[in-house]
């Protein structure tokens, strides 16, 4: 930030006008955060942060060729270029889950040791989406190599999301400016991202981990729901804190990603659920996908299925991945041509049981990667394990972390959205008392988030990201 800060005073010193406006030029902003992007790739996968450059190179020069002219582009090189993007992550990404399918037919294949490179499937998503806008005519390709590494491998978002669209930030690479409120917002979004990381999410895994990872024959009903309930929070809170984390960062440096959570555990559906659930990826593969293979105009059915494949697929190279996306395609087909098409809906509070009760069990199939034990697991969810309805250690569990639990709900629910319309409404309110008490209560809480996290990181074992694997 020190550099980055330095800079953007000398880029102040460069302005340029357009339409008789002033707008700050970027060159030394994006050529550090260039730099210390490719280090902070390098610093977690060295060895792949040439595989990252090569495929920011060729897409560069894909974008360049789909080009050709404002009116004329050449569908041959998008081809290509989907073709080679999706080539590297079937080569390492699914190399050995490909291997392991085949050989599971009675094949004798070497199985290839390939390491996954860290955040492969976002930044070749987006990359994919770069020359899919260009050869829609949404953008022009862009002619500087520099700002296109920057749009892709720019740290906040590079390894574990949101997937930003170029069109979201193609502006901002040029020309953008970076006021107070920016840094302000940027930093308090980049804390409440954190806080859930480390005061909620790695406490939640804990208790996952302990109920999940044994002998799941031996669980009690109520030891597999409050694992699986743990699991449930701790994938929402890993993930919205990393996305929280990515979108204030950006803020800070003068970019605004799109949201990628909106509260997905009040929905009252499972179409719903996936409108709220990481809607970066839900949205690209809408855009680039569905509506491209006819959406709901022709084969719809069809469509819908292939997205929830390879919305699974894209989660990871299993075969519980793909079950786990197919699941809900199949609840989406049952919404649509079912539920949604009653007379009489189901009363609200029943709707928000049934979404709840369907994707909770969904992050059963997505745990456990080996079928023998999720179906063991299953058979305990409903009570025909070992472990009869209750054990000692689930209900210690639950005692020694109830509050941990209460707080989590609380979190999941809109709360936040309400105080920050409370804090907008006491902005516009000529009396500047209400203003400024909101803004004390938003420094104590920064301070204290920041503050009750570096505690809880000292001396506790280091825990990714979740998402980091996909």
């Amino acid at each position: 930030m020190v550099f980055y800060g330095i800079a953007y005073c000398i880029d102040k010193q460069k302005v340029k006008k357009s339409n008789g406006k002033l707008s700050v030029c970027n060159n030394a902003q994006n050529t550090v955060l260039v730099i210390f992007s490719l280090i902070f790739y390098a610093w977690g996968e060295p060895s792949y942060i040439l595989l990252m450059l090569a495929s920011i190179t060729i897409n560069f020069y894909i974008g360049k060729a789909i080009d050709i002219s404002e009116n004329k582009k050449s569908k041959k090189a998008l081809v290509f270029g989907v073709c080679i993007n999706l080539l590297f992550i079937a080569v390492f990404k699914y190399a050995g889950f490909f291997v392991r399918t085949i050989n599971a037919f009675g094949a004798t294949i070497p199985e290839p040791s390939i390491a996954l490179p860290i955040g492969i499937s976002f930044y070749t998503f987006q990359a994919i989406s770069y020359i899919a806008d260009v050869y829609r005519g949404e953008i022009r390709a862009q002619k500087k190599y520099k700002n296109l590494l920057l749009y892709i491998a720019m740290f906040p978002q590079l390894i574990a999301g949101p997937i930003v669209r170029y069109t979201t930030v193609e502006k901002e690479i040029e020309n953008r400016t970076i006021a107070l409120s920016d840094i302000s917002d940027g930093v308090f979004r980049f804390l409440i991202g954190l806080s859930k990381k480390v005061l909620l999410a790695n406490q939640f895994a804990a208790i996952s981990s302990a109920l999940l990872d044994g002998d799941v024959s031996a669980l009690s009903v109520c030891g597999s729901w409050l694992g699986l309930i743990a699991f449930s929070l701790q994938i929402y809170f890993d993930f919205s804190g990393y996305s929280d984390m990515a979108i204030g960062m950006g803020r800070c440096l003068g970019f605004h990603f799109d949201e990628n959570f909106n509260y997905p555990y009040i929905s009252r559906s499972i179409t719903e659920f996936w409108r709220r659930w990481h809607i970066s990826l839900s949205s690209l593969f809408r855009d680039y996908v569905y509506i491209p293979m006819g959406g709901n105009r022709k084969h719809q059915l069809l469509n819908i299925l292939v997205v929830w494949f390879l919305t699974g697929m894209w989660h990871g190279s299993s075969w519980n991945f793909i079950v786990w996306g197919l699941y809900f395609g199949v609840i989406i087909l049952f919404e649509k041509y079912v539920l949604f098409k009653m007379k009489k809906p189901l009363f609200k509070w029943l709707q928000h049981l049934y979404s709840l009760f369907l994707i909770v069990f969904g992050w059963a199939i997505f745990y456990f990667n080996d079928f023998s034990r999720l179906g063991q697991f299953i058979k305990t969810l409903f009570g025909f394990g070992n472990g009869g309805f209750s054990d000692t250690i689930a209900t210690n569990e639950f005692t020694a972390n109830c509050f941990l639990f209460i707080v989590g709900i609380l979190c999941c629910l809109p709360l936040a959205k309400y105080a920050k319309g409370l804090f907008k409404a006491a902005m516009m309110v000529r009396n500047k008392v209400p203003a400024l008490c909101f803004n004390v209560i938003k420094i104590v809480v920064s301070c204290l988030l920041l503050y009750i996290s570096t505690i809880m990181l000292i001396g506790e074992s280091i825990q990714s990201f979740f998402y980091f694997r996909f």
